[in-house]
């Protein structure tokens, strides 16, 4: 009895003991009418760019001390740095360092498709972020299907991320800006067409806060805000722009490009809307202090590309639309045609004056484009440049606009006849966006528009200069 007695006594202490230390552990779920702090960190269009990412991991690192912290990506995370684009496993690099500074959530940009299917999938199986867009059907491709939307809860507060991607990268088709042939078994979607489908999705989510994480750039993330004003947000990319505004009550926000800034958004959030924003678009490159360890490994990356061999010399600084001149010059050398043509967002550098290196020209020509030739009347060259609406730098002839006319020449300033039959040569980007205009079967070369440009630099000597030259037309 008295064995009893002491049993019992025991196991009452017990009970309040444990009781006491869960209700101590577990922490109790504030009223919904409680004010809740978050900061939300936001980059987007890094494009291959590293080195920042050592002073992103430091600022967002301390601002975790302070309270609750999401990291997101409005997309274009490839395509841009060498050391990224001609990685081994193409792309990986940012994945590792993404995942290392710890991002929450990603919607997918344009040139996420830059590298191909099966690249895109290894990437996505390695990222430790989620992947969210509205607007693409990865279809059989065995790349994981991103969710249109995704909630990340942080303690007690729940936001909901919407993801789109832009659809205006061919006329009468509806893809991403990107080569349509590294996309052709996916399918997309205007944003337009699905938006209002999401319409409800806070509510149903049970969410703090509703943010479209867009791909689209400034002017239709404003269209959105004015006529689609389900969010309590968007945070946007594309565009390149640093934006910083209200549209119809909703805050926009950008960050710029190339991982120059990185945007901070902190919140008192009340009874599921912003009580309270301040926002911060801090500038990296005046930023000092970085972590050791993510910069050892960033460090690592970029010394192990083996990029700065010297491969010819620059007699000038050239702008990107004399490296545009030089570009098309040098691969008509290369590819041994009569003409060559190169769409001008194919350039995305200038080339500075002094030793030309393996990086600068794959900072130049960044997307593994192919090499591919035609043989094509003149009268179907004129056809092309007059219906395409599109401009390009081009090289081994004179091509003239005369009312509604196109004159092409030759390098005696001959008059060439409609008949006449040239060679082309051009990166496959070009007949793969403008089908209607090649439609016979290429030759294709065996190397990239880079490979054919380094390859030449590195079996000539003569110095660059295209300062002079006026290689551009476009019909006007």
């Amino acid at each position: 009895m008295k064995s009893s007695k002491v049993f019992l006594l025991i196991s009452i202490i017990l009970f309040f003991f444990f009781s006491c230390s869960n209700e101590e552990s577990s922490p109790v779920t504030p009223p919904q009418n409680e004010a809740k702090e978050l900061t939300i960190f936001h980059i987007n269009d890094q494009h291959g760019k590293l080195d920042n990412f050592s002073k992103i991991k430091y600022i967002i690192d301390k601002e975790k001390e302070q309270t609750n912290v999401i990291i997101v990506c409005a997309g274009d995370i490839f395509s841009g740095n060498p050391v990224v684009d001609n990685y081994e496993e193409k792309g990986f690099p940012m994945i590792d360092i993404m995942n290392k500074v710890g991002f929450d959530i990603a919607t997918i940009g344009n040139h996420e498709f830059d590298y191909g299917e099966t690249i895109l999938k290894d990437r996505f199986l390695q990222s430790q972020f989620e992947w969210i867009c509205a607007n693409v059907d990865m279809n059989t491709t065995g790349i994981p299907e991103p969710n249109e939307y995704k909630t990340i809860t942080k303690n007690n507060i729940k936001v909901t991320f919407l993801g789109l991607v832009e659809t205006n990268g061919k006329k009468n088709d509806i893809i991403p800006s990107t080569h349509p042939w590294k996309v052709q078994n996916l399918t997309f979607q205007k944003y337009t067409t699905v938006l209002n489908n999401y319409s409800q999705t806070k509510d149903a989510e049970n969410s703090d806060l509703y943010i479209a994480l867009t791909h689209l750039g400034v002017s239709t993330d404003t269209f959105i805000a004015n006529n689609y004003p389900y969010f309590d947000m968007i945070i946007g990319g594309h565009s390149h722009s640093k934006v910083n505004k209200i549209i119809n009550t909703i805050p926009i926000f950008q960050a710029g490009s190339n991982l120059n800034y990185l945007g901070k958004i902190k919140l008192i959030i009340k009874d599921k809307k912003i009580e309270s924003l301040t926002y911060n678009l801090i500038d990296l490159s005046t930023y000092t202090n970085f972590d050791s360890t993510l910069k050892r490994v960033i460090d690592n990356y970029n010394e192990d590309a083996n990029l700065d061999e010297v491969i010819g010399y620059a007699e000038a600084h050239h702008n990107s639309q004399q490296v545009g001149y030089f570009y098309t010059d040098i691969l008509r050398n290369e590819m041994n045609v009569d003409l060559t043509f190169q769409n001008t967002g194919g350039i995305r550098a200038n080339l500075n004056e002094g030793d030309i290196t393996k990086r600068e020209i794959y900072t130049i020509d960044p997307f593994n484009n192919g090499t591919v030739t035609y043989t094509m009347n003149v009268g179907e060259i004129k056809d092309f440049l007059k219906n395409s609406g599109a401009g390009f730098y081009y090289s081994g002839v004179v091509i003239e606009q005369q009312n509604n006319s196109i004159i092409m020449k030759d390098i005696n300033n001959e008059i060439l006849s409609d008949d006449t039959t040239l060679t082309i040569g051009l990166n496959d980007y070009i007949p793969a966006v403008y089908n209607n205009y090649f439609t016979q079967t290429p030759t294709y070369k065996t190397y990239t528009t880079a490979e054919g440009i380094i390859n030449y630099l590195e079996n000539n000597t003569t110095p660059i200069n295209y300062t002079s030259y006026n290689n551009y037309f476009k019909f006007q």
